[in-house]
Formats: C-alpha cells, structure tokens, sequence
C-alpha cells in the first residue's frame, strides 16, 4: 500500500534520474556521515530517499540526483558507476531466467533447448 505523499521507485527515476550505484562499504559506518555531509555542503539536488540493490551477494546503495552536473560531482568524489534501474532489472530477469533454462527469443521466454548428435 503506498502512503500519501511518499516517494515510490517510478517518481524518483523521473525526478531524480542522474544516478549513481555506490558499493555498501563505501557508504557503511563513518562513510555515511562523510556522504550525506558532502551532499548537503555542495547542495547537490540528492533524493531524500535513496534505494539499494544487489549482485552477487555484494549490496549497493544508489544514490539520485536530479541534475546531471551533480551526480558527475558525486561520483568524482566518492567513485561509484552510474545506474540504470531498467539494464539492471534486464539483466537481473535474464540471470535468473537462464538459471530456470529459459532464454529470450523474439520477446519471448523459452526453454534452451538441448540439441544431441546421435
């Protein structure tokens, strides 16, 4: 259920497209503090609300920005890539879906299927 004026996943990639995937531990403990404050001394046009992801059982924090200028002085300070939501929800569907034996043909999914030489 969402609440009244909370910011759900479609409304901060149009709002705040310019974003940046920064590995936990680059944003975990004191790092945190370091982060947030750099935002707020450079009033960069940063999300309120942030999201995070995973790969290979390594955590991301992604961070939005509204200007483009912004992420670019984000990511040079702290490194980081930038993120798309849709490639990486892409590749994540197609891992998994090879894992099930199904691979993507014409805009379908369908089993690989497993040819012998008899």
């Amino acid at each position: 259920m969402m609440r009244r004026n909370e910011l759900y996943p479609p409304m901060i990639d149009r709002g705040w497209p310019h974003q940046i995937r920064l590995p936990e531990e680059a944003y975990a403990g004191k790092a945190y503090n370091v982060v947030h404050g750099f935002c707020e001394d450079e009033r960069l046009s940063v999300c309120p609300r942030g999201h995070s992801v995973s790969r290979d059982a390594q955590w991301f924090h992604i961070f939005c920005f509204a200007e483009r200028a912004h992420a670019e002085r984000f990511k040079e300070r702290f490194g980081g890539e930038w993120f798309d939501r849709k490639a990486w929800n892409d590749e994540e569907r197609a891992g998994c879906m090879a894992r099930r034996g199904l691979h993507k043909v014409r805009g379908r999914w369908v089993a690989i299927s497993k040819s012998t030489n008899d």
